[in-house]
């Protein structure tokens, strides 16, 4: 009989324990990604604002019917902790096989008294509707939330007067060269009615793709696009950065942070959740982001 060594029992002993370390590392790095909340705060500087005046905007995109906390109070609690002076919702705050919009009505409900709040329309909440709960804008304005869908609404924010559109189409036609100058109607309509104003400019589009592709962002006059829909690449590898992103595929460009591209900025948050990915979240925050925009 073959009797084992105390050095080959102490090597099988310690590779064991190294394996179920890196597995509770892993999943707990997955429990994080999913439910740990981290607010990060961004600094957008525009001419059009005079030396001291400041808009602070929480965005929130792709919560994905998640909850942090009943009804979301986790989530409120960090939202009012900020202050802001608006809210915006960026989309896919649902899924497309969602049986209702429960959870984006009930964070409404309570984000409202905290900050006027806009809300546009992601691709989950475009396919939620297509499956034919039609009502979806009304319940959301319903709530309180201003949708902005191919819209916009000039307002006043701390003395600072601003354009804020929503858009989830592209703003170019898809005619193989991506080009901003043949979007079809009635974007382009839309698009050419917004961009008329010396008013500072803030466009939400739920994907970055929606303008920065092509020559979007030489052709529009946008200030500032508020994005999500990346995920932050789902999964973020160290050096690498973001793994997947929508229309970008891998590695995007565009996954997180904010981006000039031409005269337009662009910004692109990591988000709250997701939906059925093949990878779930990981060391990817669930994201609260805070603009500050000031001259």
């Amino acid at each position: 009989m073959k009797v084992e060594g105390k050095s080959v029992r102490r090597y099988r002993q310690i590779s064991i324990s190294i394996v179920l370390l890196l597995v509770i590392l892993i999943l707990g790095e997955v429990w994080c990604s999913s439910h740990w909340l981290i607010v990060r705060t961004y600094e957008y500087q525009s001419q059009k604002l005079e030396s001291g005046q400041e808009i602070n905007a929480v965005v929130l995109s792709d919560l994905h019917d998640h909850e942090f906390g009943e009804e979301n109070a986790g989530l409120v609690t960090k939202v009012k902790e900020q202050e802001p002076d608006l809210i915006l919702l960026d989309g896919d705050f649902l899924n497309e096989d969602s049986e209702d919009a429960d959870v984006p009505c009930a964070l409404i409900r309570q984000l409202k008294d905290v900050a006027p709040v806009y809300f546009s329309l992601g691709n989950h909440e475009v396919s939620y509707i297509e499956n034919g709960h039609t009502d979806l804008d009304g319940q959301l304005e319903a709530t309180g939330a201003v949708v902005l869908d191919e819209s916009y609404e000039d307002i006043e924010v701390n003395g600072v007067q601003l354009r804020l559109g929503g858009l989830y189409d592209y703003a170019f036609a898809l005619d193989g060269n991506d080009d901003a100058k043949n979007t079809p109607e009635p974007v382009k309509s839309f698009l050419e009615d917004y961009q008329n104003t010396d008013q500072l400019k803030l466009m939400m589009a739920h994907r970055p793709e929606s303008f920065c592709f092509g020559n979007a962002s030489s052709v529009w006059d946008v200030d500032l696009v508020i994005s999500g829909h990346i995920h932050g690449g789902q999964v973020v590898l160290p050096i690498l950065g973001g793994l997947y992103g929508g229309d970008q595929g891998w590695f995007p460009e565009y996954v997180h942070g904010m981006y000039q591209k031409d005269n337009m900025n662009i910004f692109v948050t990591s988000g709250l959740g997701s939906y059925h990915q093949l990878l779930p979240r990981f060391w990817n925050r669930p994201e609260i982001a805070m603009i500050q925009i000031h001259g």
